[in-house]
Formats: C-alpha cells, sequence, structure tokens
C-alpha cells in the first residue's frame, strides 16, 4: 500500500485551473482499482491518496501522469508502507509481514 502527499507548488489559483483534469485522473486510477481514498489537505497546501499497488515503479508512473504532475503545480512524497491492520471495510487490503 502506498500514501501518496501532494503539496502544491504553484499558487491555488494555477492548482484550481487544472482541477477538472486532475479530478478525471483519479477517477480513472479509482475505476482500475489502484486508489481506495484521495482528499484535500487541511490547510489547503496539498492532498493525500491512499493507493495499492504492484510496486513503487508503478505508483511513482501513475503520479507523474496527474495533470497536477505534468503542469507542474505540485510535487508528490510517496511513502510505501505494509498495512497488516485496518478496519473490516479495508480488509481485502491487508497484507503479511515478509518473513
Amino acid at each position: 500500500m502506498f500514501v501518496l502527499e501532494l503539496t502544491c507548488t504553484a499558487p491555488v489559483e494555477r492548482v484550481d485551473a487544472l482541477l477538472q483534469d486532475h479530478v478525471a485522473w483519479l477517477d480513472t486510477q479509482y475505476a482500475a482499482g489502484v486508489f481506495i481514498a484521495s482528499g484535500r489537505k487541511n490547510p489547503r497546501d496539498g492532498g493525500v491518496i491512499l493507493a495499492v499497488g504492484d510496486d513503487l515503479a508503478q505508483i511513482e508512473k501513475i503520479a507523474a501522469e496527474d495533470p497536477f504532475t505534468a503542469q507542474g503545480v505540485c510535487t508528490y512524497r510517496i511513502t510505501e508502507f505494509i498495512a497488516t491492520k485496518s478496519s473490516d471495510e479495508l480488509a481485502p487490503y491487508r497484507q503479511q509481514l515478509p518473513e
């Protein structure tokens, strides 16, 4: 599992101009089963996405396709973690620690 933290690097007006394209990109990743939650940070200086994927390279490629990234209005910090506990609703995403 991965935590993608977006940080805005441009004024909010530039971010807002790309918001519709960013949401369409999010919708594509939700439909593909990659993203399981997302939203703005408060204060509004970026956002957070929870994702599942095969490996870090796959998630980095997806993040690079975000219109926010392509247009240079945000950067990503991606953290991989092993989700050994979760709510019942997220049980399908639970993982085992490597031996």
